[in-house]
């Protein structure tokens, strides 16, 4: 009687650590620009058959004759390893901390490793949201996987998808699309810093970057030039504006000019200072100088964007 009773408890274990969930859209859902479709998590342990049976139609497949998907999926290895294998990139390790991007209509096959197996999460969603971002270059068909490594963070947002997806109340899926849009935004900034990588240090190019973004703030209001903030990280100024822009999406320069912009509202808000002092504590050229720029960036001049405030 006790072998039987161990292996009901054993198979309620499996099923317990293999957790998913498949949910409908209605037509106003979709209209939000994403849906989620499916989300859920499983480990699977060593020369464990794998896929694992009691997928939904069109997610189980072959891992020889692999799968296409009708939509983009997000899987999360928090531990163990495997490899994936697309048609626009050859095989590639998995390892913990690594996230696989799948995208809709692209063939692929992964598996973890017989040796070590994996725990996963995963989230499959689509909509016009993601497909603007692949159609701006955010993502790669030859580029599936993001190193991101071990992060709680993105392990919270994973649970509270699946939390959402389980209790499935009125209007989840437009907080499951911006649980999805938080878990794509974390990956997306964590590949690109070098956190993954192991190049959190000051002196990683990410590192060198945020350096910058601290100097430059702390010198808004007597704002260094530019070049002085390279020489300061030891870098050629063409190589610093090349990698900040790289890094940000913006030069150092407009960085620099937004930054005082934003102080030069901020003081404008919450102090009585003439608009002809702010101009001078942020090096602009001239008061009027000053005010052509301010209201070409906010349609207004200095004293009207006072005066909303009084």
């Amino acid at each position: 009687m006790v072998l039987p009773y161990l292996c009901t408890a054993f198979i309620q274990y499996k099923e317990a650590m293999q957790t998913s969930k498949y949910l409908v859209s209605s037509d106003r859902d979709r209209e939000w620009g994403l849906t989620v479709s499916t989300v859920g998590y499983e480990e699977i342990s060593p020369w464990e058959e794998y896929p694992t049976r009691g997928h939904a139609e069109g997610y189980y497949f072959n891992l020889k004759k692999g799968r296409r998907l009708g939509e983009y999926q997000l899987l999360y290895i928090t531990e163990g390893r495997g490899v994936v294998t697309t048609e626009f990139s050859s095989e590639q390790e998995l390892r913990a901390g690594d996230v696989l991007l799948l995208l809709p209509g692209v063939w692929h096959t992964y598996h973890p490793d017989m040796n070590a197996g994996w725990s996963c999460y995963w989230i499959g969603f689509k909509g016009a949201n993601m497909d603007d971002k692949l159609d701006a270059g955010f993502i790669s068909k030859e580029r599936p996987v993001f190193r991101v490594g071990y992060s709680t963070d993105l392990i919270r947002l994973y649970d509270e998808a699946m939390t959402t997806a389980r209790v499935e109340a009125p209007f989840s899926q437009s907080l499951l699309s911006g649980i999805v849009s938080h878990i794509l935004g974390f990956v997306y900034a964590c590949n690109n810093r070098g956190e993954g990588r192991g190049e959190k240090g000051e002196n990683s190019d990410a590192g060198l970057v945020q350096q910058a973004q601290s100097i430059i703030r702390q010198h808004i209001e007597r704002p260094m030039p530019i070049q002085k903030v390279a020489e300061s990280l030891g870098m050629s100024y063409s190589r610093f504006r090349r990698l900040f822009r790289e890094l940000t999406g913006i030069p150092p320069a407009l960085y620099q000019n937004e930054l005082r912009m934003e102080r030069a509202r901020q003081m404008l808000s919450s102090t009585e200072l003439p608009v002809k002092e702010i101009a001078y504590r942020l090096q602009f050229e001239s008061a009027d100088y000053f005010s052509t720029s301010f209201r070409r960036r906010t349609g207004m001049r200095p004293t009207e964007y006072r005066e909303q405030f009084r």
